[in-house]
């Protein structure tokens, strides 16, 4: 990203991250708080295919898609999914769904798929068994959902709750760039992880 937009993520992440050391000593703790910092930003929605730098490549700052909120996300903590997915994929390629006809992993778009991370985080994270009980949502954690007709979403549990405190917030881009909802439960839940390290 550009230094200007570096500066200001950096100012906003520490804004964010100012709690008391019990809370920042949980790595699923500060990607939820980065993940928050995502939603100060402005981002158009933009499925469009990129050609980006390789390792730690992004889309154009102000563009991206559900993924690309749970890249940067990682990324603010040292953790480069596009690098991680790639290798994988490279050594492990007939694990990874092949719904879109490739012959070999792609650095540019392999990450940016939900279900390539999907697939990912269930080999080298967490899996958390899907429930409708919703303390079961941990800060941090990685959520998918089955939107219907083939369209999957992904999104990263918050530390922020629901008006009626009964449900995390979600941190996603589902069309309106990145918001923070009250939307767990507003679609089928068909993945649940956590990935990263203490």
């Amino acid at each position: 990203m550009p230094k200007a937009q570096a500066i200001i993520v950096r100012c906003l992440f520490a804004v964010c991250v100012a709690l008391p050391a019990t809370a920042q000593n949980s790595f699923q703790v500060r990607l939820a708080d980065s993940a928050l910092v995502l939603t100060k930003q402005q981002v158009v929605y933009d499925p469009s295919y990129y050609r980006i730098a390789y390792p730690n490549g992004d889309v154009p700052a102000g563009k991206g898609v559900c993924t690309d909120v749970v890249i940067r996300a990682y990324r603010m903590l040292g953790i480069d999914l596009q690098k991680a997915v790639h290798e994988d994929m490279k050594a492990a390629f007939a694990q990874y769904p092949q719904n879109w006809g490739m012959s070999k992993p792609d650095p540019n778009i392999d990450h940016r798929r939900v279900p390539n991370l999907m697939t990912f985080f269930g080999r080298h994270g967490t899996v958390v068994p899907i429930t409708r009980d919703a303390q079961a949502y941990q800060s941090g954690d990685v959520v998918c959902w089955n939107l219907g007709g083939g369209i999957t979403h992904i999104g990263i549990v918050s530390r922020k709750r629901s008006a009626d405190g009964q449900r995390p917030l979600i941190v996603h881009n589902i069309g309106a760039g990145q918001v923070l909802e009250d939307c767990l439960f507003k679609f089928t839940i068909i993945g649940h992880y956590r990935y990263g390290k203490e």
